[in-house]
This record gives C-alpha cells, structure tokens and sequence, in this order.
C-alpha cells in the first residue's frame, strides 16, 4: 500500500510493475508497506548474527497483514577499530545509519519500520531514523555475544583489553595474553531458534 495513494491508479502501474518484478502479488501491494532495516553484516560479530531475526520478522509481519522490504545498513566494529584513525569514522558511521534507513523509508514510501540491531553505534542510528521518520516502528536487539570461557572463567572482549595493560606491566606473558585473545569471543551473536516448545524473543 506504502502511504496513501502511492501504489494506487493508472499512472502508478509502473511502480506496480516494479514491485511485480520482486515476487509481490496485487494482494501484497494492497497491504501495508513494512521497512525491515538489518545491520547483518560479516564485519563484526555483534551484528554477524541477525539474518535469523530478520527472518522472525519477516514472518511477523506477514501474519500480521504487512508485505516486508528488507534492506541494509552499514556498521563498524568500535572494538576493532579502536587505538587507529579508524576510530575518527565510528561517530560518523552513527550519522550514516540514521541517515541511510531514514532515507529508504521516506524515498520507498513505507508505512512502518522494524529494525534489528546489534552494536553501540547501529542501535542509536536506527532509533535516530525512527524519530525523525515518525512513522510506527519497533525495534529489536540483535543480542549479545556469549562469553569465552578459559581456566574455568567466564572472560569477553573487555577481558583482553584487561589482559593487554597487565601484559604491559609484566603480570601476565605473551602465552597467556594470545590464550585470551583466541579464548573471549567463541563466535558472533547466537542465532535465535523459534519452535513449538520455544517462545521466541519476537
């Protein structure tokens, strides 16, 4: 449907055409237009594990009378980028995620807007676009990533950012501060399983 009017009558049958191309039938673009923003992305692991959610929502607005648009956003890794000049462009990247959904929402028309997030910078970007857009809009934390375990600790990113300082002062030494490293983050955040005899987070 996107706003009113914008899909209806004769001289909208090119943007319909456009839409039948995607696999819409006239009965999804009878429906209300949905945004489905996702920083999935395999840059960092915060956000490596979103496609799973993004599907969850797909299937939610469907059922809830919606036709979905997914698209992407950027993201940057802070933890990554940290102690470089690439640190200047993690501010900036909260600008760009703002900027980049609020745009495809307003240019496509959509009637509302789910976004799924999952880092420090792409979580403000995305409610940044939701308010200046003003139209309905959820969003959903990708979620975390699990912690490392190593000598029978619990130990994440901010473990070895530890562990650096007490290499730099003698505490610990270079095998230790590797087994750290390759030991805090097992992997990105945990794909999100919905069954019968699980209530999913959505």
């Amino acid at each position: 449907m996107a706003q009113l009017g914008d899909t209806e009558g004769a001289v909208r049958a090119p943007h319909r055409s456009m839409m039948k191309a995607m696999g819409l039938s006239d009965k999804d673009i009878a429906a209300p237009f949905v945004g489905v923003a996702s920083t999935h992305n395999e840059v960092t692991p915060c956000n490596a594990g979103n496609e799973p959610l993004i599907e969850e929502v797909k299937s939610g607005v469907f059922a809830a009378g919606g036709t979905p648009f997914t698209f992407g956003t950027i993201t940057v890794s802070d933890a990554i980028s940290m102690g470089t000049e690439g640190m200047r462009g993690s501010l900036v990247s909260r600008e760009v995620i703002a900027d980049s959904i609020e745009t495809v929402v307003f240019a496509e028309r959509y009637d509302g807007l789910v976004a799924v997030a999952g880092c420090d910078k792409s979580l403000p970007g995305a409610m940044m676009a939701m308010a200046r857009l003003d139209v309905p809009s959820v969003f959903i934390y990708g979620g975390s990533i699990m912690p490392g375990s190593l000598h029978g600790e619990d130990i994440q990113i901010q473990t070895v950012f530890e562990a650096v300082g007490r290499y730099q002062t003698g505490e610990i030494d270079s095998d230790e501060l590797y087994a750290i490293e390759s030991h805090a983050c097992p992997g990105p955040v945990p794909a999100v399983e919905c069954s019968q005899q699980t209530q999913c987070p959505l």
